[in-house]
């Protein structure tokens, strides 16, 4: 484990081993910055001496790989976990404000036709990953004096990973060539049969049936099913949706990463001139031709150029959560009718969510919390530590953030 330097002035110097840090702090000659990853700021004057020091960033939709390493050692490793939920939650969101203005404004005319979207604007759930991206290339500059930052991009073809052998024209003409609009080719596609009872039913009304949620699976034709009209009921009315499969796997995350790549470069650059790009292939062949596990981190420390360097003892294990919840009332309607309030109080015994605990002696994460002053406690890859933990058991080491984070 190393620890992390300041100079006087804020600017990262070289890491020093633990024990030198201890004898600076029992010295009076540094304080303690923050406690994960564990960086302290010098006051006295000292030279501005650094090595070279690289940082590769494996880029994804779901995690991020940063390793910033010199020529013979690995300074820092980490992974960060991203969001996945913002999709969902927007479209949560809309239907319940499409059914308070229903409710409450029924006399105005709908108005979709007046906003207009910046230019080079990316839908929410996209632009967090692209701002995830260039915050954590910021934390990491804060406590090593980096001099050059290389991302890993890609491109995907997604008409070639689904059709191999398509060239030319063929781009242009697409499963639904000739087709009104989806509906009618999906029932083209299933031969204008229930998919679940095969006709057996007799019911000549056929229904298109969402396999995922329409506000996360959308509503491609892969997500779309026929569906008897009986059986399209019954289904739903007894929740059975899962009995379906996707027909074809999902693109999503192949998309998202398209998008982002440029977004990212330029975000990055913006901020830091010493940015360059390299490509999955490149990362793969040196994987290989070094004989390294495949994970974001290897891959990180591959893209710094530097991928014999000695690893650290230590990774760092990052997740991003959301800051609050914004759904003021619950939807169920109580006595006297009116709706409670969805907000729980923030402290709670003086603890709040996401603050980092100590219960006997096991470093944790508040991921619940009743009002009576018990808490539901967990690492920060989800597994439970404890269920329901007296408030007089923990004692708070770190503050709540939107970027929690554990040493491996």
């Amino acid at each position: 484990m190393l620890v992390y330097v300041l100079n006087k002035h804020g600017q990262p110097l070289m890491p020093c081993k633990p024990q030198k840090a201890r004898k600076l702090l029992e010295q009076g000659k540094a304080n303690v910055i923050q406690r994960t990853p564990f960086t302290i700021q010098l006051k006295y004057g000292s030279s501005r001496y650094t090595q070279p020091v690289s940082l590769g960033v494996d880029a994804g939709t779901k995690h991020i790989g940063v390793s910033a390493t010199t020529e013979d050692r690995v300074l820092f490793e980490g992974e960060v976990r991203l969001r996945t939920d913002i999709q969902e939650l927007l479209a949560t969101r809309r239907s319940l404000r499409r059914a308070r203005r229903n409710r409450k404004t029924r006399y105005r005319k709908p108005r979709f036709l007046n906003r207009k979207k910046d230019k080079g604007w990316l839908a929410p759930s996209v632009q967090n990953k692209v701002d995830m991206h260039a915050k954590m290339i910021t934390k990491v500059h804060k406590i090593l004096p980096i001099t050059n930052v290389i991302i890993e991009v890609a491109q995907f073809d997604i008409q070639k990973i689904k059709n191999p052998d398509i060239s030319g024209d063929l781009y242009q003409k697409g499963d639904q060539l000739g087709f009104w609009n989806v509906r009618e080719y999906v029932f083209f596609r299933d031969k204008h049969l229930c998919q679940h009872c095969k006709g057996k039913t007799k019911d000549m009304i056929l229904n298109v049936h969402h396999i995922e949620s329409r506000k996360t699976g959308g509503d491609g034709p892969d997500n779309l099913l026929t569906l008897c009209e009986t059986c399209h009921n019954q289904i739903h009315k007894e929740g059975k949706e899962h009995l379906f499969t996707r027909k074809s796997a999902s693109f999503r995350d192949a998309t998202q990463m398209t998008v982002m790549r440029w977004f990212i470069h330029r975000k990055v650059k913006e901020l830091y001139p010493h940015v360059e790009l390299t490509y999955g292939f490149q990362t793969k062949n040196t994987r290989i031709r070094h004989g390294l596990e495949k994970s974001h981190v290897v891959d990180a420390r591959c893209i710094s150029g530097n991928p014999v360097a000695t690893p650290s003892k230590n990774t760092y294990s990052f997740r991003q959560v959301r800051k609050n919840y914004r759904q003021l009332h619950k939807m169920t309607i109580a006595k006297g009718g009116y709706r409670k309030a969805n907000k729980a109080e923030r402290f709670v015994k003086g603890f709040q969510l996401f603050d980092k605990v100590i219960y006997e002696g096991i470093e944790c994460i508040v991921f619940g919390r009743r009002k009576t002053g018990y808490f539901d406690l967990r690492k920060i890859d989800g597994t439970s530590v404890h269920k329901s933990a007296s408030f007089k058991k923990l004692r708070v080491v770190e503050k709540t953030s939107t970027l929690l984070v554990q040493i491996n």
